[in-house]
């Protein structure tokens, strides 16, 4: 990335989104299946319109999981979001079930048989970033962007924010000197709110949830700052905008700030190497910078459907580095074994820890007690410092 002066955006998108609607569904449904038994497979996409709900995707798990089960995840996830909506309503609104057993084909690749070991569930490439923007150690636009829409919802669900609807977005611009963040220069926020409201009024209620998220100081000009700019968001949420499974890729990692695979992560188990890899490149470049290595780590690890080992592992230090890339590829791989097995052994991911996952993004969260973000410790510090030292 430039280190001289530049401006930078990113965009965050709530749990109201049509988008995210589909990915926290389609993550329930991991949880149910991985809550009834570790070792089940899913697949699982989601679509959202004017109250229909459509899943489609193969699973392989316990026969006592049922489409009915299935319909009944997906409405009390619409319920939990506050859709209530003539539009959109978790009660009234058709759910359609279009899942089938996981392919044999993909099931012989991936499993473990005899002397091979448990495969990766398809090929592509996969990366981790963290830098010392921020404590979290991510890309600060990104990580305010997400703060203020967490803010947001917290209140609307503590009945704080009455007026203000499931469905937002937000965009957060900031200036960088020398390659560091100093000021935001706009600020957006859409979010939909109750009929009657004004764009001032909504203007207001939005203002603290902004002003409280960033550093002091950091507050855009007040012409920059943008809240509901077509002036009016009442209907939201699948009744305005279809939704789908795995749209907001850029949103649930980094922001734009550093690459992406291609592949998404909602409605997939953790042999989904699209997943569990990317978490454990994120788990090793943020424990490679909260050592001192580095002031900015890029990791990717690509893997083939079906081999159970990475068959690359690739670091940027982006010129911050205490040592070289090559020393440190060497390193991650003693303190990490990056097999499918590996990875989810390593960071205990076969468990139903997902669906807390789908909006506000998955990297940047403080790491659960029962297992959830596990990705997100630094417990391999003194591990990777030893292997180079």
């Amino acid at each position: 990335m430039r280190t001289d002066h530049y401006l930078f955006t990113s965009e965050s998108v709530s749990e109201g989104h049509p988008d995210k609607v589909c990915d926290r569904i389609s993550d329930a449904i991991v949880d149910t299946y991985l809550g009834a038994d570790p070792q089940s497979r899913v697949a699982v996409e989601t679509l959202t319109t004017t109250n229909l709900i459509v899943l489609a995707g193969e699973v392989r798990g316990p026969e006592h999981i049922t489409h009915d089960t299935l319909r009944e995840a997906a409405r009390r996830c619409v319920r939990e979001i506050g859709y209530e909506q003539d539009g959109f309503h978790w009660k009234s609104a058709d759910v359609q079930v279009y899942v089938h057993s996981q392919s044999a084909d993909i099931a012989m690749g991936v499993d473990a048989a005899g002397n091979k070991d448990e495969g990766a569930g398809d090929q592509g490439i996969m990366f981790g970033y963290a830098c010392r923007e921020t404590d979290a150690l991510m890309p600060a636009p990104i990580y305010y962007s997400h703060k203020i829409l967490g803010g947001m919802a917290a209140a609307r669900h503590a009945g704080e924010a009455p007026g203000l609807g499931p469905d937002s977005k937000s965009q957060v611009t900031l200036e960088y000197m020398d390659g560091k963040p100093v000021r935001a220069t706009s600020v957006v926020v859409s979010t939909q709110h109750s009929e009657g409201l004004s764009q001032d009024d909504v203007r207001e209620i939005v203002r603290p949830y902004v002003e409280n998220c960033l550093p002091d100081g950091w507050m855009c000009p007040e012409d920059e700052f943008y809240v509901n700019p077509t002036g009016k968001f009442v209907i939201g949420g699948p009744d305005g905008d279809a939704g789908l499974t795995g749209r907001k890729i850029i949103v649930d990692t980094y922001g734009g700030a550093a690459p992406h695979g291609g592949g998404a992560f909602s409605g997939k188990d953790p042999t989904k190497v699209d997943r569990s890899a990317a978490y454990a490149a994120r788990y090793l470049a943020k424990n490679v910078v909260a050592a001192g290595v580095a002031e900015r780590c890029t990791i990717q690890l690509s893997y083939a459907i079906g081999i159970s080992k990475p068959l690359s592992l690739y670091v940027d230090l982006a010129d911050t580095g205490t040592v070289s890339e090559a020393k440190l590829e060497g390193a991650l791989n003693e303190v990490m074994d990056l097999s499918p097995r590996g990875i989810r052994e390593h960071l205990s991911l076969s468990r139903p820890i997902y669906e807390r996952t789908s909006a506000y993004g998955h990297f940047g969260r403080e790491p659960d007690d029962d297992g959830g973000f596990s990705w997100e410790r630094v417990d391999i510090v003194d591990n990777l410092k030893a292997a180079l030292s």
